[in-house]
């Protein structure tokens, strides 16, 4: 048969479009259905959040063409975040129980990640001076990584203290900057780069 743009049917059949302009008066809406603007703290620790995983989606790239066995975790931890941009989007004070069954947020991929580190750790050597946030890509992008958790755990944190967000998120995104910035040593050791540290400059 033939597939000319006769056989497409009406233009409601399409996919939908990605522009929705409802947000260009500079306001957007939680998951609970409040309209704040775009400048509010809750869009803020979502974009940090965002930028976050794909961060991390780039580190996992990088690790990918290197063949390092922990990009099924990094891929984990991108699943993990979208849980965390759920949470944050359903501020507490305009939940309903519903809201809060489907968003609510655990300890247990806290402890998991507490697992991971320790595995890690063990396999590395001690840290005896200030490290740059380089040593090969993969290891680069795992640093670059770790600084954008620190921003989103900063934006996060506020929400928490406010009572909007789940203790655990912050939490989660503590352990997790330390999770990359071990993974980020690791994968400089497996690649055999060295770890350039931190030397004063002669004044």
């Amino acid at each position: 048969g033939g597939g000319g743009s006769a056989d497409r049917g009406p233009r409601s059949d399409r996919a939908p479009r990605i522009y929705t302009r409802t947000g260009d008066a500079g306001f957007s809406s939680t998951f609970t259905g409040e309209r704040r603007p775009k400048g509010d703290r809750i869009f803020e620790a979502l974009g940090a959040t965002d930028e976050l995983s794909s961060a991390i989606g780039l580190a996992g790239e990088f690790s990918s063409e290197k063949g390092h066995t922990f990009v099924e975790q990094l891929h984990k931890v991108q699943c993990m975040l979208q849980d965390v941009g759920s949470n944050i989007a359903t501020p507490l004070s305009s939940a309903r129980e519903a809201h809060l069954k489907r968003t609510s947020f655990s300890e247990k991929p806290i402890l998991e990640l507490e697992q991971w580190i320790d595995s890690y750790s063990d396999q590395l050597p001690p840290l005896r001076a200030f490290i740059l946030p380089v040593g090969g890509k993969s290891s680069a992008a795992l640093h670059f990584s770790r600084a954008v958790c620190r921003r989103a755990e900063r934006c996060v944190v506020p929400l928490v203290q406010a009572g909007e967000a789940d203790p655990n998120v912050a939490k989660y995104l503590n352990r997790l900057s330390d999770y990359l910035f071990i993974l980020a040593r690791y994968a400089a050791m497996k690649e055999g780069k060295e770890e350039k540290i931190y030397i004063k400059p002669e004044p």
